[in-house]
């Protein structure tokens, strides 16, 4: 009897597990769209507009394209190449990939204060083991 209910129970819960995976996956394709765009629009607002605002775009396309934003807007942002000064406006909805290159201020701070505080104790250790 016992085994009886211990496999109506998985049996049961295989099933539910299922269903919630389907359901869960199940989002069409114009909210996935909808997610990227928001996701890239966000990024680029992050990231700021001028030339430390660094990025690399894979677009729609297939094709690649690199450099810095120099305008942001509503729907579409423009990328000037750091090389030829090329300029290049994208859709948010073109981009398939986008990667920032750009480090905030605090996490510039953090960076710094981590080198100091790493070097501090270094020399901390070092004495200390030169004294013994």
């Amino acid at each position: 009897m016992f085994k009886r209910c211990l496999s109506h129970l998985l049996m049961l819960t295989l099933i539910f597990t299922t269903i919630g995976v389907i359901s869960v996956s199940a989002k069409s394709k114009a909210e996935k769209e909808a997610e990227r765009t928001a996701k890239v629009k966000a990024g680029v607002a992050k990231l700021g507009v001028g030339k430390e605002a660094r990025v690399a775009l894979k677009l729609r396309d297939k094709t690649k394209l690199s450099g810095y934003v120099s305008q942001a807007g509503e729907d579409s942002f423009v990328v000037t190449e750091a090389k030829t000064g090329a300029v290049t406006t994208v859709a948010y909805t073109e981009v398939t990939q986008a990667q920032g290159k750009n480090l905030s201020t605090g996490a510039a701070i953090a960076i710094g204060i981590g080198i100091g505080a790493g070097v501090t104790i270094l020399v901390v250790f070092l004495i200390v083991a030169s004294l013994d």
